[in-house]
């Protein structure tokens, strides 16, 4: 064999070896980057830690790390009503970041504030709902009152005598009491104040009248006879208070007041990214595990499809913008 021969068989076997080496290597690139997730997925929470939506995202993400192959890791950052952390999110390029969608930067800051740094149909795309947290409706003990009925012809015959308190001007009690006047055609001052506590360290008082918050702050008050509870904003009856009506039973069909929390991701984040977030969100919420957490604080676990979830969205934000428009309310 000849010498330019050998040389020129070397040369192609040299050829050969790299093109495959390529090849392999170009597969190895591509199965790295379909293996996803493939770093700790971040869930920003867009408030202050120790509330309601924390519990609710420690819950979904403490299941969700077991099944999703990286661990989940909940970061509060709150500000402007949920804003700041909102508008970070929808820019979030890493396809590892995720935040909790809420009822107030979902369906109510689209309509107090005059412009948004973000879009919430454009900029994210639903994942689940994983919880709806009950809204009690309470009075002072002094009033003379026992049930929703009571309350609205005392409310009709004194207009605008009673004064009923909130966490502040766009909060999800402010927002309750505002849909609950507007169903029973009744006129009452709010009185807004900065957080639950000391709102309701006045009602306990006598200094307000009636309030809406979430179950879980007001189930010890209303238990000691610190408080009265006259009506519930769910669908059913609560297994905590099986003797409280709701809203809905007591006259007014159709009344749904709770404030919920659900999973989103940047819009654009891939779509199989998506679906496996879904799949696995699903799993957790309807899960015992969760279920059992969110019920000891008084929460319901939900875990719909994103198509549910962005429905719900949509019709959380036809309720809320007449409500809105009515009470002419406006951010602090």
């Amino acid at each position: 064999m000849s010498y330019l021969s050998t040389t020129l068989d070397r040369r192609a076997l040299l050829q050969h070896l790299g093109a495959m080496a390529a090849g392999l290597s170009g597969l190895q690139a591509h199965a790295q980057g379909s293996a996803w997730p493939s770093k700790p997925i971040r869930v920003v929470v867009p408030f202050a830690p120790g509330g309601s939506s924390e519990i609710v995202a420690r819950a979904i993400t403490g299941e969700m790390g077991k099944t999703m192959g990286q661990s989940m890791f909940v970061e509060n950052k709150p500000g402007a009503a949920g804003n700041i952390a909102m508008q970070e999110v929808a820019h979030a390029t890493d396809d590892h970041t995720l935040i909790l969608g809420h009822i107030g930067t979902l369906a109510v800051n689209p309509f107090i504030f005059p412009k948004l740094p973000y879009d919430p149909v454009k900029d994210f795309t639903p994942i689940t709902l994983i919880s709806k947290v009950p809204s009690l409706y309470v009075v002072h003990p002094d009033l003379p009152v026992k049930n929703l009925k009571e309350f609205v012809a005392y409310a009709k015959s004194k207009p605008g005598q009673l004064n009923y308190g909130s966490a502040g001007n766009g909060s999800a009690g402010h927002l309750a009491f505002e849909y609950l006047k507007m169903v029973t055609d009744t006129f009452m001052l709010h009185v807004p104040y900065r957080g639950t506590g000391p709102m309701l360290t006045d009602l306990m008082a006598g200094r307000l009248q009636a309030a809406s918050v979430g179950a879980p702050a007001l189930l010890p008050f209303i238990k000691a006879g610190r408080l009265r509870c006259i009506a519930t904003g769910t669908t059913a009856r609560l297994p905590q208070l099986p003797d409280v009506p709701t809203v809905a039973e007591q006259g007014y069909k159709d009344f749904e007041m709770t404030q919920w929390y659900g999973l989103m991701a940047p819009s654009k984040m891939p779509k199989a990214h998506i679906d496996k977030l879904e799949q696995e969100a699903i799993k957790a919420a309807r899960g015992k595990l969760v279920a059992d957490k969110l019920a000891q604080e008084t929460a319901l676990a939900v875990g719909n499809t994103k198509e549910e979830f962005a429905a719900f969205i949509k019709a959380e934000q036809a309720r809320w913008k007449p409500v809105i428009a009515r009470a002419q309310i406006r951010p602090e």
